[in-house]
């Protein structure tokens, strides 16, 4: 159902944006990037514990699960890396007691879970010996363009990190073009062929090399 779909990529594009800007905010240069859920200095703080190198890994894998989500390609695997990732936030606020917070990552939670759910056709093979028969039409052709599309569109997104040390502006640039690249990837999907740029014939003509001229003009000249 279209409503289905809808609420679907809507929890796609929601999750997809609080991780992808989460991570980004913790990576970027000032930490100037937007976002809603922190906390942004959790690479300082864990530094003074020999534990930088640690929560930078964390914020690449929220920016890498959110940009899965993001750009829906694959946005199952993002779904699915980032049920542990909310589990693992989840139990170091509540140990933390952080007031409010593990609410927020319970709400989080339950939105992964739902959209993993909504897959549950496809998810059940790997605990029921049931083979997964996808809706004839209900799963796109992906090609190999389409993925070294969406490929450079993340290699963007990560390098802009590290050129907003340099050039902030720049690197917001970078972003947006990664994540249109990647968004946009489908496009590179669809077959083409040179009769797709054609123009079609004119309909019950007949045609040469030089000109198109109705059935019944052709047979008079003989041709």
């Amino acid at each position: 159902m279209r409503i289905v779909r809808l609420w679907r990529v809507g929890l796609m594009v929601f999750l997809g944006a609080t991780f992808f800007t989460s991570g980004m905010a913790k990576l970027y240069a000032g930490h100037h990037f937007p976002g809603w859920i922190g906390p942004v200095w959790l690479i300082e703080k864990l530094q003074a514990y020999q534990l930088g190198m640690y929560a930078a890994f964390i914020a690449f894998s929220q920016v890498i699960t959110g940009f899965l989500l993001l750009t829906r390609r694959f946005w199952l695997l993002g779904a699915i890396a980032l049920m542990p990732m909310l589990l693992n936030i989840l139990l170091i606020t509540i140990s933390q007691q952080w007031a409010g917070t593990p609410y927020v990552i319970g709400v989080l939670l339950l939105m992964n879970i739902a959209l993993l759910l909504s897959e549950y056709r496809r998810l059940r093979v790997l605990w029921m010996d049931a083979p997964y028969a996808p809706r004839l039409g209900s799963q796109p052709k992906r090609t190999v363009a389409g993925h070294l599309l969406w490929t450079l569109g993340l290699v963007l997104v990560v390098a802009a990190i590290f050129v907003s040390y340099q050039a902030l502006s720049l690197s917001y640039w970078l972003v947006g073009s990664g994540l249109l690249l990647a968004w946009l990837s489908f496009l590179a999907d669809q077959p083409r062929s040179v009769a797709t740029f054609l123009p079609p014939a004119p309909h019950d003509s007949y045609c040469t090399s030089r000109l198109c001229l109705p059935h019944f003009s052709a047979s008079l000249l003989g041709v």
